[in-house]
């Protein structure tokens, strides 16, 4: 019979698990404008460019906050003013600009082979191996972009339905997407050392998405999508401890499993019980003009 609070004795798992936590939160909180935007690109571009920018900072020997925030906002920057040209769709300039500066990355690891291994963790993630300064820059992030989305809910709202036609009613679309992914990109920068580049795209998508199908209250969606976020990154952190399995892809095949979940019962609800629709909120999909 395991002893289900031997992992709370050790500081570092009980460390992991609030860092853990608060990403989840975190990613699952920003994944709703992405994955309503269709723009789930997004999260796995920037954590890739991000990863160049955290190469770069090492080779010149410059902090990793301070170099992969610098590159991370300058790519979320550009990101947006590429993708507005119509001729190129946000898909492009994301793959273009975000690979290009992961392969930069990669070239000078190849170049630098001392340090291979320290970007491991930056790659495939390091929860057990976060620090105190790792929490607090968490914690501050995730206070920011609650506040962020809170402050400019109702812009948000209204570019994410109907980005065309928010201009008319005094929402500044362009400025909006740049600060989204401002903090987007501030969001990555804070949880790659939790999660990995290669496991936060799925943080950021599948909480929102479970969400998405067992709501039809973008208010809800939005609350949810962070509960969902939080706790499976704590319940998949704990559970990766007693099968003795890598904790950023327990987290992830976990939450494939909440996606199962949350699949199987919107089927179920669409065919016996209806989509149900909340008259206190608008109806994914639809946004009054009112709500600029």
């Amino acid at each position: 019979m395991p002893d289900w609070g031997e992992p709370f004795q050790y500081e570092f798992f009980v460390r992991g698990l609030y860092a853990a936590t608060m990403a989840g939160a975190l990613c699952g909180m920003l994944g709703v404008y992405i994955v309503l935007r269709r723009m789930s690109y997004i999260g796995h571009g920037l954590s890739h460019a991000v990863f160049g920018g955290a190469v770069v900072s090492y080779v010149i020997h410059l902090n990793f906050y301070i170099g992969a925030g610098i590159w991370g906002f300058a790519a979320a920057v550009l990101v947006n003013l590429t993708a507005r040209k119509r001729t190129i769709g946000a898909d492009a300039a994301i793959g273009i600009i975000t690979t290009a500066s992961f392969a930069l990355g990669v070239l000078l690891i190849s170049r630098y082979r001392s340090f291979t291994t320290s970007f491991e963790a930056a790659l495939f993630g390091s929860i057990l191996g976060v620090t105190d300064r790792d929490l607090v820059i968490l914690f501050v992030v995730m206070i920011m972009t609650a506040a962020f989305l809170f402050f400019a809910y109702k812009q948000l709202l209204f570019n994410t339905f109907d980005p065309e036609v928010a201009p008319f009613y005094g929402v500044h679309s362009g400025m909006l997407d740049t600060l989204f992914s401002l903090v987007l990109a501030a969001a990555i920068i804070a949880s790659m050392r939790i999660l990995g580049v290669t496991l936060i795209a799925a943080a950021i998508v599948i909480p929102p998405i479970c969400a998405r199908m067992v709501t039809d209250s973008f208010s809800k969606m939005l609350v949810l999508s962070t509960i969902i976020g939080a706790v499976n990154a704590f319940v998949g952190l704990y559970l990766s401890y007693f099968i003795d399995a890598s904790p950023g892809a327990t987290i992830v095949l976990q939450g494939a499993g909440l996606f199962c979940i949350a699949l199987l019962y919107s089927t179920l609800r669409e065919r016996f019980a209806g989509v149900r629709r909340h008259a206190s909120d608008p109806p994914l999909g639809q946004v009054d003009a009112h709500l600029a």
